[in-house]
């Protein structure tokens, strides 16, 4: 069984501060929002979500380093801390944007619109924590490093993250049953999804070099179709999406404005990740020669 040993170096050193600051931040956050109820509807609680996650696993990271025990988990550690810090950086990122946007109205001046005043100002300093980590920790050329903390490592975690965000945003109880098209889109996110979240797991348990087929390879391969079923979204996404459904006037419906917006978004969101794929393949097709 491993001993413990106090590292206290592991809190006094850059990236040890930099944790500090994410526990902190995110603690806050969460406490203000928390003690005055200012979650009340589904984007509330997925804001309240991202900071409790992104406290307990800084936490967790904190006490593992501090008492030496994190080399001795069954996994990658480098590779654990390097895609949590990007997954937390993507999260709180959008939370500083989504959260302020919903719950912060154009002229307020109630006391409870001070605390989420703060907690927004105290989330964005959350983002900017986690991407100084993020780019302490990032693999230059030459570097030997966690894969999760090269350039390819870090878009395999944008890549999922963003396929997420894009299943929070589809209306799966309308349009899909009317258009074979959408149904396509839909399986094209969802398989995207399954499979660059299976590299991250792997990576992180360390079984990638047991696999029994070429990796380089098979990650060439992968980015390729990944990259062609991501361009027939980004074209069959907007074509069916938008069909008969124009941009309504939003002070005159505002389901029907949140509908558009949403569809608007997974377009958007579509051709960011076919960007990254196109980037990874590059880079796969890079390292495979």
């Amino acid at each position: 069984m491993p001993a413990f040993k106090l590292n206290i170096g592991s809190l006094t050193s850059p990236l040890g501060i930099v944790h500090l600051l994410e526990v902190l931040l995110s603690c806050t956050a969460f406490s203000l929002v928390a003690v005055h109820d200012s979650y009340h509807n589904s984007f509330g609680e997925s804001s309240l979500f991202t900071w409790c996650f992104c406290f307990i696993v800084s936490t967790f990271v904190v006490v593992m380093e501090l008492i030496s025990l994190a080399e001795s988990l069954p996994l990658s550690w480098q590779d654990f801390t390097s895609a949590f810090s990007m997954l937390a950086a993507l999260m709180v990122s959008t939370t500083s944007i989504v959260y302020p946007s919903v719950f912060i109205p154009d002229r307020c001046s109630s006391y409870r619109c001070r605390y989420e005043a703060t907690a927004t100002a105290l989330s964005c300093l959350c983002f900017v924590a986690y991407a100084v980590e993020v780019g302490l920790t990032w693999a230059r050329g030459g570097e030997v490093q966690s894969f999760l903390a090269t350039t390819p490592g870090r878009l395999k975690v944008f890549e999922a993250y963003v396929a997420c965000v894009i299943f929070s945003l589809v209306d799966f109880s309308s349009s899909f049953k009317y258009y074979a098209g959408l149904e396509w889109c839909l399986t094209v996110y969802c398989a995207c999804f399954i499979v660059t979240s299976l590299i991250i797991i792997l990576t992180i348990g360390r079984c990638l070099s047991s696999l029994p087929f070429p990796l380089q390879k098979a990650l060439v391969a992968y980015h390729t179709m990944a990259v062609l079923m991501y361009a027939t979204a980004a074209i069959i996404w907007p074509i069916y999406s938008f069909k008969r459904f124009s941009r309504p006037l939003c002070f005159l419906n505002t389901s029907v404005c949140v509908e558009w917006n949403s569809r608007l978004g997974v377009t958007l969101l579509t051709f960011f990740n076919l960007f990254a794929y196109a980037v990874d393949l590059l880079y796969s097709s890079k390292m495979s020669t």
